[in-house]
């Protein structure tokens, strides 16, 4: 049987439901292991007593036969970059060292809504500004627990770390980047983007106002990182929708639930990110078993997908993104450049839609490496050493961009563990608002 500390999310929920354990003796487990580590730095501020006083709570509503929702009384994290009432908010930035939250976030809200008992936060990179490693001058380095030389991935490594370590059952982490897909394929977790702006981006800011709305297109979406495929599909269930309250959403049902009825597009390789030889091997063996299982396997790139303009056309958009939000130059497009860059995403976004009428998910690697060794040169410097060669820094962007640019759904699953004992990831793509097919075709994989 797993280790208590090592289980799912849903279910330590079931156990605690159903009076096998409690709350407060899954909390203690983990509040136990995070003073207790020295090697990981995953998870960088708590509130314990808060944390007991919750789960003592849960225990009692279990006791009294109260109705319960589905994360009730276990524990969990969010990335640092989120706001909870009472913890600090610095996104690994000493010049924000001394901002207190004195709200939550929303989607720390619906989590406790749901049950769940936010007993601490998750590290982060500095300003979230790398999507490969996780380190700042506030906290430190986040390591990965499968080998504390290399990276966890970034920014939300210190999250992705905390579940591989068995820190925390659940996490919430952004992905602008790949900031979620990348450290879960890194640290043997799943991670899910959502489609854009299915979850509300409310109290995920740095310390000050709240940004003016606007109904610009924002690539930053934020996610549940878990231990399993259901486990997204839950923590999405209760934080995706709108804030107004007029307004209603549902997580769509999946196309299929049996493996066998997926169509699934496959394509393992590409000569602007060449996999490492232990990525290419898991994926291979995993397409092999996908058709053993039934599926249908159609190979190749959607008719009219580009890769690589698309990856160009993605970093226009981050060049947008950073000139709205700060950051970045504000003069380094003219309108109708934006207008045609515009263009551009919509149409590579329609592109996607009309070949999920031919197929249901979208198999690719989420990485075109494992997790590599620390590396804290220059970003123009730094460099990927693989079994396919040297390859720069920013490759790691070519596999997530697809997904990023388009917004569509797109998750890490873990496959399997190189020769060495990193884990290794594949990325499922969905339809556009169909998440819970990219979910449940996972969940079909690793059953």
């Amino acid at each position: 049987m797993t280790e208590i500390e090592f289980r799912t999310a849903g279910e330590i929920a079931a156990d605690i439901k159903q009076g096998k354990v409690s709350s407060r003796e899954v909390t203690e487990v983990l509040l136990a292991r995070v003073e207790a580590d020295s090697t990981v730095n995953a998870v960088v501020e708590i509130r314990a007593e808060f944390a007991r006083q919750a789960a003592a709570a849960a225990d009692e509503a279990i006791a009294a036969g109260a109705e319960v929702g589905p994360l009730h009384g276990v524990p969990m994290t969010v990335k640092e970059a989120f706001n909870v009432a009472g913890l600090h908010t610095t996104w690994g930035n000493p010049e924000f060292a001394d901002y207190v939250a004195d709200e939550d976030a929303v989607l720390v809200r619906r989590l406790a809504g749901a049950g769940a008992i936010v007993y601490g936060k998750s590290n982060v990179h500095t300003m979230l500004a790398d999507y490969g490693q996780t380190a700042n001058e506030v906290y430190g380095r986040t390591n990965n627990p499968h080998d504390p030389t290399r990276t966890p991935g970034g920014s939300s490594g210190g999250g992705a770390a905390a579940l591989a370590a068995g820190m925390t059952y659940l996490e919430y982490g952004s992905d602008l980047v790949g900031s979620i897909r990348l450290p879960a394929g890194y640290c043997g977790v799943y991670g899910l983007k959502p489609t854009a702006g299915v979850v509300p981006l409310d109290g995920f800011q740095p310390p000050g106002p709240p940004p003016p709305a606007t109904e610009f297109p924002n690539p930053s979406t934020v996610g549940p990182l878990a231990r399993s495929a259901a486990d997204l599909r839950t923590a999405l269930r209760v934080t995706g929708g709108p804030t107004a309250g007029a307004l209603s959403w549902k997580l769509a049902p999946p196309r299929h639930q049996r493996l066998a009825d997926f169509r699934v597009g496959v394509v393992l390789d590409h000569e602007r990110a060449p996999v490492s030889s232990e990525v290419g091997a898991a994926l291979s063996d995993t397409v092999d078993a996908l058709g053993r299982g039934g599926a249908k396997i159609v190979a190749g790139w959607p008719e009219g997908v580009s890769p690589t303009d698309q990856l160009e056309a993605f970093g226009f958009q981050l060049g947008l993104f950073f000139a709205l939000h700060g950051g970045g130059d504000p003069d380094f497009a003219s309108l109708a450049e934006v207008i045609e860059q515009e263009r551009r995403r919509m149409a590579a976004r329609a592109r996607w839609q009309q070949y999920f009428g031919e197929v249901d998910v979208f198999l690719c690697p989420t990485s075109f490496t494992t997790a590599f060794p620390h590396d804290d040169r220059p970003f123009e410097q730094r460099t990927i050493k693989t079994s396919s060669g040297e390859q720069p820094y920013d490759t790691q962007v070519f596999w997530i961009s697809h997904a990023s640019l388009t917004g569509l759904p797109a998750l890490n699953l873990p496959i399997g563990q190189s020769p060495s004992g990193l884990p290794v990831g594949a990325q499922v793509i969905g339809p556009w608002h169909e998440d819970d097919t990219a979910i449940t075709f996972a969940e079909l994989v690793a059953s």
